[in-house]
């Protein structure tokens, strides 16, 4: 049996880059620790849903129990850092943010569990997390070192692929233009999501576990909830976006690595 870490900023940020990933290391016998590094407070919520974001901090892991639980994973560890908030915003400036923490200090508590997992493996984000919020950046920066403090050689960094995401925004925008956002191709073709396909060197075929991974997404429903652009797909286009996941492999070296499970 080997363990994989998986790192994310977020409750529901596990489940859309690598809750099929996690679901299938879990089926397969593998133990999986999932390791969040704040509890999304800033996130938007329905008007009236609760009353602030306190309140959304407790809702909030109860629904990444209940996501963690759906995935098979074995342990959920809180670092309890605030929620930066989007790039820009006025939560940036909160000392107590993920995005503000200190280097070392973050990595090392990190660095704790994997010595205490004895892991073999962490997913972290991509070097813009994926598309640019400072919490996802943190991620990366804080799983790199904390991978390096504690010897774990096999990094996985999840990430979208951004020319297979371009093709299936194009096919959907001509099936389905009621459920594309008009300003998903924007965010793909100059903004700040995904890696080219040229970057993206380990793959991992999801298919078997779509079910999972669609659970996981309605378990968060302060933040998906039924009208979330991926819970809106009919079940061939949620399949054709969904069904593989990317990551860039290695610590940072350069070095090239083949997906351990």
């Amino acid at each position: 049996m080997s363990t994989l870490v998986t790192f994310h900023a977020h409750p529901d940020d596990e489940c859309m880059v690598t809750g099929g990933t996690i679901a299938r290391a879990a089926a397969e016998g593998d133990r999986v620790v999932l390791v969040v590094a704040t509890a999304g407070e800033m996130g938007e919520y329905p008007e009236g849903f609760v009353s602030g974001p306190e309140e959304l901090a407790v809702v909030r892991r109860e629904e990444l129990a209940r996501s963690a639980e759906i995935l098979g994973i074995a342990r959920v560890v809180h670092l309890a850092y605030r929620d930066s908030g989007m790039a820009g915003t006025e939560a940036n400036q909160d000392p107590r943010c993920f995005a503000r923490a200190e280097l070392s200090e973050a990595a090392r508590r990190l660095a704790t569990i994997l010595d205490e997992e004895n892991a073999d493996a962490i997913t972290v984000y991509d070097s813009n997390g994926g598309y640019g919020h400072p919490d996802h950046i943190m991620v990366h920066r804080v799983g790199l070192a904390a991978a390096n403090m504690a010897g774990v050689g096999e990094v996985f960094q999840a990430t979208l692929n951004r020319d297979h995401m371009l093709a299936l925004i194009e096919a959907a925008s001509r099936e389905y233009p009621e459920l594309v956002p008009g300003e998903m191709r924007a965010e793909f073709e100059g903004g700040p999501f995904g890696t080219p396909e040229s970057e993206i060197d380990t793959t991992v075929d999801v298919s078997p576990y779509l079910g999972k991974k669609l659970d996981s997404l309605r378990a968060h429903a302060s933040q998906i909830g039924s009208t979330g652009f991926a819970l809106r797909l009919p079940e061939e286009a949620f399949a054709a976006a969904f069904t593989t996941e990317w990551f860039i492999s290695g610590n940072g070296s350069g070095a090239r690595r083949s997906w351990i499970f």
